[in-house]
């Protein structure tokens, strides 16, 4: 689509989004899809600034006013925040503002998720409240504030000010009222942040009073006028006056420190009683904050940090199918774009043709995207509700979509597969999985580069790295290679002779071992020779490697005795080149869980240790979790071994522990 047609759209269904969020209370889009398009959205513009609409939504900081109540301009515009979403983007945050010479230091806050209010007072007497609308006219909803029993009507000192906050619904008030809404036939109520927002927007103030609204008081706008020089002192100033600040909040020295503020609260988001949406962070020093100033939408002095979504919505645009290394036909969902727990994906794999049909997508459909073990992209399901009828219906193919062969589905299974074991997708798939990070890593050999060098038949088996630089004319003749180039490639395949076993084990690609398995048999093993001679009844004594996965290593290696003969005379390293593991009887074996801080030890070096003994560190605890290790202020975790029934290693239990080991 042309970029002029795009940013069109863009502008048309985020204006509309817009209008159905703030002035209709019904919000057609998630805040996923909002943030996903308005960055799109944002991009294109920064890209084509000669394209940019005058009713484009970066334009605005808010939403629009409604005409039902009086408005209310404010004396100092409220600006929002920028996002990041990742820790990656927290850095760049700080590395901006140290680029200018400054030397911040950081206030964390929780943000709230609620609705932003204006408060101003004189003499210290209520005046006035207001909604952010659209950052310089806002809605006055005084009459609504007056029922919210934490904001006070009359302030500790005669003072005349403005402060700015949130005003949210408690988890268990949404519980209540919507158990009470159901009762009596009503629709309940979306959200907490929908509650809260439909609520103060309500003409009769009865029924605001009714919804126990609450609320949080977070920024001074105008502090130095007060004599104030940190934001720090200015909670502390306004909490003195008699607002409600919430407690949850920390100076941080460093951004390592804001990171640790953001993980803490990532894991006990779930227990506190209102809901969260991120981490705000500020510089603390108010003249900081004026030498860094704003852009025409945020200030360049604070961010807010999104948690990643765990489901998002996007669009399913097609569907395309790839052969693996065994020739297994894979059905791949082709997405827009999305952010997924910190990180853009466009690709998820749909599995087979039973899981696509089981939910029922169709090519043009809205769906439901998450991180299957918090890593894979995978389609959790579908929008029936959003279709518009163009979507088309999947079709699972035939004809193996490289060579064309008829695909066959092996009797018991689910999958098809390309019988032709001279398929090219089935060598140049083996191929890059051998040159790949967690295998051999070498570097400058990308899935384009391993493909031409297929077909122009310098590399058809594993072997054929090593041969590469005997190739060196050819390769120079090729568009986009210099002699740099090639000599940094040969030099990365050169390096990966050096590598680990567990690297090469990896590379192989014996059916079912991953890294992690990799690394075990390489740490168990020691050597290939031991590897190769290794029953499958030893094998089956490891843990975690069950039937099918041991007949597949020692089919494996009963066939390829050969292949590792080549890759020796290659000099390629057969040995485990890591720390042997050690053994103890209260670690080996077994899977951990840390949840709250231990005070003696950090989380990384806690870590290690399990994993110097041959146990494993996990972030979630289920019934395969065999201890949780806690510490001071424990998150769900806690609870979740508890009601499973789990081990639990208090600090006390963990020292003693950790004695025994040096004993």
């Amino acid at each position: 689509m042309e970029p002029k047609n795009r940013i069109e759209e863009l502008v048309k269904l985020l204006n509309e989004a817009n209008y159905n969020y703030y002035v209709l209370d019904n919000p057609t889009i998630s805040d996923q899809e909002y943030d996903k398009y308005l960055r799109e959205l944002i991009n294109l513009e920064e890209k084509y600034p000669e394209l940019v609409l005058l009713d484009s939504p970066t334009k605005r900081v808010g939403g629009e006013v409604l005409d039902k109540f009086v408005k209310i301009t404010h004396k100092i515009p409220m600006l929002s925040l920028g996002n990041v979403f990742n820790e990656e983007e927290v850095r760049d945050f700080d590395n901006k503002i140290r680029k200018v010479g400054i030397n911040p230091e950081y206030v964390c806050e929780l943000k709230i998720d609620g609705l932003s209010v204006s408060l101003v007072y004189e003499n210290g007497v209520l005046k006035s409240g207001a909604t952010r609308g659209d950052g310089v006219i806002g809605e006055d909803i005084t009459h609504n504030v007056k029922t919210i029993k934490v904001i006070p009507l009359k302030l500790n000192q005669e003072i005349d000010i403005e402060v700015r906050g949130e005003i949210y619904m408690d988890k268990e008030t949404l519980t209540k009222i919507n158990k009470e809404r159901i009762e009596s036939g009503l629709t309940p109520l979306q959200n907490v942040r929908n509650a809260a927002a439909g609520s103060i927007r309500q003409l009769d103030s009865k029924v605001a009073a009714k919804r126990n609204l609450n609320n949080f008081i977070y920024h001074l706008p105008n502090p130095l006028d007060y004599e104030i020089t940190k934001h720090s002192d200015a909670l502390d100033f306004m909490r003195s006056l008699g607002f409600k600040v919430n407690p949850a909040n920390k100076i941080c020295k460093s951004i390592d420190e804001v990171i640790e503020f953001i993980n803490e609260y990532t894991e006990k988001r779930e227990e506190l009683p209102y809901e969260i949406d991120g981490v705000v962070i500020k510089v603390n020093d108010i003249e900081e904050q004026q030498e860094l100033g704003f852009t025409a939408k945020y200030p360049k002095w604070a961010t807010a940090y999104k948690f990643p979504a765990n489901d998002v919505l996007t669009k399913l645009t097609d569907i395309i199918f790839t052969v693996g290394r065994t020739g297994q036909i894979t059905p791949n969902a082709v997405l827009e774009p999305v952010l997924v727990m910190g990180s853009t994906v466009s690709r998820a794999t749909l599995h087979n043709e039973d899981f696509v049909n089981n939910l029922g997508l169709m090519i043009g459909d809205i769906v439901e995207v998450h991180k299957a073990g918090d890593v894979i992209p995978e389609v959790k399901g579908t929008k029936i509700e959003r279709r518009t009828g163009k979507e088309l219906p999947f079709v699972m193919i035939t004809e193996c979509p490289i060579c064309g062969t008829g695909l066959i589905k092996k009797l018991g299974q689910v999958d098809y597969y390309c019988p032709n074991n001279a398929c090219p997708a089935r060598g140049i798939e083996g191929l890059i999985h051998f040159a790949s990070r967690d295998a051999m890593n070498i570097d400058g050999l990308g899935d384009e580069i391993i493909e031409r060098f297929y077909n122009e038949g310098f590399l058809k088996e594993i072997t054929d790295f090593y041969h590469l630089k005997e190739h060196k004319d050819e390769i120079l003749m090729l568009e986009g290679f210099g002699q740099k180039s090639f000599d940094n490639m040969i030099n990365a395949i050169e390096n990966s002779k050096k590598n680990s076993l567990e690297k090469l084990l990896f590379g192989l690609g014996v059916s079912g071992v991953g890294s992690k398995t990799a690394k075990l048999l390489a740490s168990t093993y020691e050597t290939i020779d031991n590897l190769m001679n290794a029953e499958v009844e030893e094998l089956l004594t490891i843990k975690d490697i069950g039937d099918i996965l041991a007949r597949n290593i020692y089919d494996y290696f009963k066939v390829n005795r050969n292949l590792i003969d080549k890759l020796k005379m290659l000099d390629i390293n057969m040995k485990y080149l890591g720390v042997k593991k050690k053994i103890n009887e209260n670690i080996t074996n077994k899977k951990f869980v840390m949840t709250g801080t231990i005070s003696f030890m950090g989380r990384d070096e806690i870590k290690r240790i399990i994993e110097e003994y041959s146990g494993t560190f996990t972030d979630s605890v289920s019934k395969k979790t065999d201890v949780v290790i806690v510490g001071e202020s424990p998150g769900s975790k806690y609870d979740k071994a508890k009601e499973l029934g789990i081990t639990i290693w208090s600090e006390d239990i963990f020292r003693k522990v950790l004695e025994s080991l040096d004993a």
